[in-house]
């Protein structure tokens, strides 16, 4: 049954996810799956996977870099603490971060300036059409 597991390319461990969650960001993909050890305590395991291409053209080869950290219950609350207080520090040093996903709305100074004008517009209550034939 091992072998089986190993050739097929399933690990064990993913039949103890009870969650998981994904987020994208660039080359990187950071994965927070919920998992439960053999005592039914859950914790959180977080996942970077980086992708990384080493070559160019045909001869190019594709692999992921995977980074984990385990995370337990009784740690949370000093790890959210941490957190914070680095997101702080950062954001009191460079302001806020500048990078956003398209659904996010950027504050009216860091939008685009079609994006700017379109929003302006639609403030003053003028509907503007640009038209090319």
């Amino acid at each position: 049954m091992e072998d089986f597991k190993k050739k097929s390319g399933l690990d064990v461990n993913d039949k103890e996810i009870v969650f998981s969650q994904s987020i994208k960001a660039g080359k990187r993909i950071y994965y927070l799956d919920v998992k439960k050890n053999r005592k039914d305590e859950m914790f959180l395991a977080i996942t970077e996977s980086k992708k990384v291409v080493m070559g160019e053209g045909d001869d190019s080869q594709v692999s992921f870099e995977k980074h984990k950290i385990f995370l337990y219950k009784e740690d949370f609350e000093k790890f959210m603490n941490g957190l914070q207080q680095a997101i702080g520090f950062i954001q009191e040093q460079q302001g806020c971060y500048a990078r956003h996903n398209d659904n996010e709305e950027l504050p009216a100074n860091e939008q685009p300036a079609a994006k700017q004008e379109e929003k302006e517009s639609q403030l003053d209550g003028e509907i503007k059409i640009d038209i090319d034939f």
